[in-house]
């Protein structure tokens, strides 16, 4: 299977090693405030010894499964054990890069051409490397989810997608497809970013209601999708093909 990124735009340069190193440094800490062994804590998380060794030198791509393992373990939520990723110091505007292991997609639901091209242009500049995915009303993107129509042939899994959502949709509203996906129990955790044309759409509070979790004023360009980025922090799933894969 091949490796994915959690990726977070941030104001600062971070490495890959960086990254790794920074969260076996989290993890180091959070261990040392417990009192526990490095053989405790992957008793614990159900990891082997060497696994921990590995993750705390920063010589180990990390898993989402193995990060939620590590948080259970450890007695933190796995949020606050990222956030030491937050503060790694360097000299330019990038992504910040930490290895998972599963391949995901996004989803862009957006019925103007102009604007799927310039969504598209936003995010080769973030470095996102990710299938997305374009459906042009509401109709097929519940189709695409939900596996019917056209679309009877995907597979439904757990995994999680990133939707980037326009909510002025031909057939079915923006808003109807939300609510669809949030009251899913297998989709409701899927991170969905709203598209909107206006910072002051009166739909945008019943977005965030639904349980969007950000927007994005259009026309989408690389200055609104990092402000995004920030406020996501973490938790967008996102691939970069080629990258190791997680022992």
């Amino acid at each position: 299977m091949r490796a994915a990124i959690i990726l977070a735009i941030q104001s600062d340069f971070v490495t890959r090693a960086d990254v790794k190193k920074l969260f076996g440094s989290s993890v180091r800490n959070w261990r040392s405030s417990l009192g526990i062994s490095q053989e405790e804590l992957a008793e614990r998380a159900g990891l082997h010894r060497t696994y921990i060794s590995d993750v705390e030198r920063g010589a180990r791509n990390v898993s989402l499964t193995s990060i939620e393992k590590l948080a259970r373990a450890l007695q933190v939520s796995a949020s606050t054990l990222l956030s030491q990723l937050n503060g790694a110091p360097s000299d330019k505007a990038t992504a910040a890069l930490l290895f998972a292991d599963e391949w995901l997609d996004i989803l862009m639901v957006e019925d103007e051409a102009n604007d799927v091209e310039l969504t598209l242009a936003a995010l080769k500049s973030a470095n996102i490397t990710n299938h997305i995915h374009v459906v042009r009303d509401g109709a097929a993107a519940l189709d695409y989810l939900f596996c019917t129509g056209a679309y009877a042939h995907r597979q439904r899994s757990d995994r999680h997608q990133m939707i980037l959502l326009d909510l002025n949709l031909p057939k079915v509203s923006g808003l109807e497809v939300l609510e669809r996906i949030k009251a899913d129990s297998r989709m409701r955790s899927i991170p969905v970013v709203v598209l909107t044309a206006s910072r002051h759409d009166r739909d945008i509070a019943i977005s965030k209601e639904l349980g969007a979790a950000a927007y994005i004023v259009k026309p989408v360009d690389f200055q609104n999708l990092s402000e995004v980025s920030l406020q996501l922090r973490l938790q967008w799933a996102l691939l970069g093909p080629g990258l190791p894969l997680d022992a």
